[in-house]
């Protein structure tokens, strides 16, 4: 058997000088391996994440963010092939392109997305830019290797993909549990191109005996160069922070917090001529309450499920408390169970004085019990049966959401159901998404109930639609006689009118939407897609 002899790439010196033992420098470049390896996935997670906060993190963008990084990873490192036979100097170029790009990336994309409307391209560039650098890390790694002591190449590859894994491992972890919660998005990605940065000068002064004295100054000045615009993105990043939220924002911004599962955020309009001060609750930019009328859209969601006589009432989703206040104007209603996954927004709508305000303080109210946890979960367990469900739940835009919208959810729900109990859903706009709004109604109707749609005008939502629903015969739409008299909006009337459809806007075929297949996510994206 014949030992295969590794030869250096053409132009470099047989035998690297080093600082310290082979065993120990071969040690120091694995280690920058695993740290590059770890940063590159932070940078792709960063991107994917960032995309969920500002638009939804639709299957589409997810895939298209994965495709184009992993595709220009394989180009960058193609592309690399010319700087083999330099490949310390230009490892420490591609580091300090790296660290710079993947650090301002976030930055990039939020101007991109707050002031010039050009989110979807900047995506795309910015992936094919920091996936080409991350691409090109390993074949010159790879290099380094060999010149500092030469391998079999199958012991040689299987070495460093093995700890490169192991690094992406560590980043996919480090990502979501201590980066996002301790330095947010845009200082977090900015601390990983500090680590990119330290790797290239770790490796330089390990390797500087093969670089020119040239390139050492070259890679110096860089060095420099790259560190002074990170630390000054650093120093800036709150208030470009503050001025990137406020353009996505009509109004001031009075509250704005990152928690474990959104981006929350309150604004406030002061009172005018025309009306009262008009306070909103946007979730990752998403509009869920304005409260100029917001009683318009509580009011249509909860009564109708609500009849007279209901004692128990289960609300999934509405951390807000606004479905629970109109809950608790039904003298009979004697329990109330809010199930909301984020406990970040149940203690804002039980502490802030505007949110108390909307809601009446409802969510401390002795005849609500407060679950934190996701409300899928929940249902698989819960034993108890309500005379009443409603699901207020965000628009069914990331796949996240979705799952709230499936036949499977649907089906815990309706298991939920007391004898002649009812179920309303928060459905979407049947004028501006008609397919999900159809697709709702008939996952829905699915799992053995029958249903009756409704839609009423909401301004700050436009027309918004419900679907009602119960066991038997298909149920119409009343607000119960004993407190018709303190709605502000709903009425016998108006719901006898929100019923009725207009031709362009009546039902059609739809698909069920189910965890395998959450068709409810392409109808959602295809009918907002056109406003």
């Amino acid at each position: 058997m014949t030992t295969p002899v590794l030869v250096p790439p053409p132009g470099a010196p047989d035998e690297l000088a080093l600082p310290i033992g082979r065993r120990a420098a071969r040690t120091v470049l694995l280690a920058a391996v695993f740290l590059c390896a770890a940063c590159g996935l932070v940078y792709e997670l960063a991107l994917i994440t960032l995309g969920q906060y500002l638009v939804g993190g639709s299957v589409y963008q997810t895939s298209l963010v994965i495709g184009v990084f992993v595709c220009s990873m394989g180009l960058g490192s193609f592309a690399s092939k010319p700087l083999l036979p330099r490949a310390a100097f230009g490892f420490a170029v591609v580091e300090l392109s790296l660290a710079l790009a993947g650090g301002l990336s976030v930055l990039a994309l939020y101007a991109a997305y707050s002031w010039l409307d050009l989110y979807t391209p900047a995506l795309i560039a910015t992936s094919v830019l920091v996936g080409g650098l991350i691409g090109a890390e390993i074949p010159l790694l790879m290099a380094l290797l060999q010149r500092i002591r030469a391998q079999d190449p199958g012991e040689a590859a299987a070495d460093l993909f093995a700890v490169d894994y192991v690094g992406a491992l560590a980043g996919g972890l480090a990502f979501p549990f201590v980066l996002l919660p301790v330095f947010g998005q845009v200082r977090g990605a900015l601390v990983v191109a500090a680590v990119n940065l330290l790797a290239a000068v770790v490796l330089v002064v390990l390797l500087k005996g093969a670089l020119t004295r040239r390139q050492r100054r070259a890679v110096a000045a860089g060095v420099v160069a790259v560190g002074l615009a990170l630390g000054t993105a650093g120093l800036a990043a709150g208030q470009f922070l503050v001025s990137a939220r406020q353009a996505l924002y009509d109004d001031p911004v009075v509250v704005s917090m990152r928690s474990a599962y959104q981006e929350i955020v309150l604004t406030e309009a002061l009172p005018s001529r025309s009306g009262p001060a008009d306070v909103r609750l946007f979730l990752d930019g998403d509009l869920q309450f304005s409260s100029s009328d917001e009683h318009r859209y509580h009011e249509a969601l909860v009564h109708p499920a609500v009849l007279p006589g209901a004692r128990s009432v289960l609300i999934l989703g509405g951390g807000d408390g606004l479905a629970a206040r109109e809950v608790l104007r039904h003298g009979t209603v004697s329990r109330v169970v809010e199930v909301e996954l984020d406990p970040a927004v149940l203690d804002l709508a039980r502490t802030d004085p505007r949110m108390l305000a909307a809601n009446e303080g409802s969510l401390d109210d002795p005849r609500v019990e407060v679950v934190v946890d996701d409300a899928m979960t929940w249902l698989r367990t819960a034993s108890e049966r309500f005379d009443a469900v409603i699901v207020d739940m965000p628009d069914p835009d990331s796949p996240a959401t979705a799952k709230l919208y499936s036949q499977e959810f649907y089906g815990l729900v309706a298991r939920a159901l007391a004898p002649g109990g009812r179920l309303a859903v928060q459905a979407g706009s049947p004028y501006f998404a008609p397919e999900a709004f159809w697709c709702i109604a008939a996952t829905v109707e699915s799992v053995g109930l029958a249903v009756t749609p409704y839609h009423v005008d909401v301004p700050s939502f436009g027309d918004w639609g419900f679907v009602l629903a119960a066991r038997g015969a298909a149920p119409v739409p009343s607000v119960d006689p004993g407190i018709a008299e303190r709605l502000r909006f709903l009425d016998g009337d108006v719901l006898a009118a929100a019923t009725v459809f207009a031709k362009d806007r009546s039902r059609r075929p739809s698909e069920i939407s189910t965890l395998d297949r959450p068709t409810i996510l392409e109808y959602e994206a295809k009918g907002w897609r056109g406003y």
